[in-house]
């Protein structure tokens, strides 16, 4: 992999982050059960990726285990900032193109550099709202741009 682009000192714009919150539910409770997203591949997300899972999976954990049934955290930051070099497109746009002459590119994005087996979203909860759980991720999965699977982390033995 190309190394990150991310010495936030020597870039002039920078773009924000859309990961509205990265902990969610009741933040104080120990909860005996705790499942988490894993990615297969080492991949890189973006930060609206991350933000869709978290909205797909934080709805249906509200809707199924209420407000203070479930502690849903982001585990992964957008550090890398991804760089694009934007074309002009249109009449004439020929003429007053570089092409890949200085094509250093413009901050367009931040994405989550994760390696292989990496944990980007935990849900602990209890032993009713297991299933619900694994439905949550299983829904965040589908947002995220690289093959994820559900790991249990903890509470194996309360489950069976």
């Amino acid at each position: 992999m190309v190394r990150a682009y991310s010495r936030r000192d020597y870039i002039r714009k920078i773009p924000a982050s859309k990961i509205v919150q990265y902990d969610m539910g009741n933040l104080t409770e120990e909860f005996p059960v705790a499942v988490s997203l894993a990615v297969k591949d080492p991949a890189r997300i973006r930060h609206n990726a991350l933000e869709a899972a978290r909205i797909a999976s934080n709805r249906l954990m509200q809707r199924k285990a209420g407000r203070l049934g479930y502690h849903l955290k982001i585990r992964v930051y957008p550090h890398n900032i991804v760089r694009e070099n934007p074309m002009a497109t249109g009449a004439g746009a020929d003429r007053v193109q570089d092409g890949m002459r200085k094509a250093f590119g413009k901050p367009v994005s931040a994405e989550a550099v994760v390696k292989r087996n990496q944990r980007i979203i935990s849900i602990d909860t209890t032993k009713k709202n297991f299933i619900d759980a694994k439905e949550a991720l299983r829904r965040a999965s589908m947002k995220i741009p690289v093959s994820c699977k559900i790991v249990v982390d903890k509470g194996e033995d309360l489950i069976k």
